[in-house]
């Protein structure tokens, strides 16, 4: 289970919008309990998919198909992500939280539903939670998260709003 506030849900949502009809990505930080993960943070990144992140992804069916884009794909630099995973512990460990961390990804799919696709689930990783949010027009509209599993498929990850 995941357990996030509603002002991440906005977040979230609003960085998918501000970047339709393209994929907008992001980090979330936060702290797991047993099978609870409880975000702290939503981080936003730039999508940084291009063509040379797309040869990185070579191996992986249609990712060179020529309508592969930011439209249908999405990529976070790593140093991004060794960034955000440094600051997270070492400012979070100031307030003597404990255990911060990267805990999942979000995305969004622009005119698709909230599921992931061949290309997320090729890129996921099992300690992860990963967020899709559904974005119809320019409008988000349904979010929902998603584990994987040992067999490497996904599964609906119950997703809980706290006030």
């Amino acid at each position: 289970m995941i357990e996030l506030h509603s002002n991440h849900i906005q977040t979230m949502k609003k960085h998918a919008e501000s970047t339709y009809p393209e994929e907008c990505c992001g980090l979330i930080l936060g702290q797991i309990a047993g099978d609870v993960k409880r975000v702290i943070e939503i981080f936003p990144t730039e999508n940084s998919w291009n063509d040379e992140v797309a040869v990185g992804f070579s191996g992986i069916e249609k990712t060179n198909n020529p309508s592969s884009s930011k439209r249908n794909r999405f990529s976070i630099d790593p140093k991004i992500m060794l960034k955000v995973q440094k600051e997270g512990r070492d400012s979070f460990a100031r307030l003597r939280h404990r255990n911060l961390g990267i805990i999942g990804v979000y995305h969004s799919h622009p005119d698709y539903p909230a599921a992931p696709s061949e290309f997320d689930r090729a890129i996921a990783h099992q300690e992860y939670s990963y967020i899709i949010i559904s974005v119809q027009q320019g409008i988000a509209s349904h979010l929902k998260s998603w584990i994987l599993t040992d067999k490497q498929q996904f599964q609906p990850e119950e997703l809980t709003e706290c006030q």
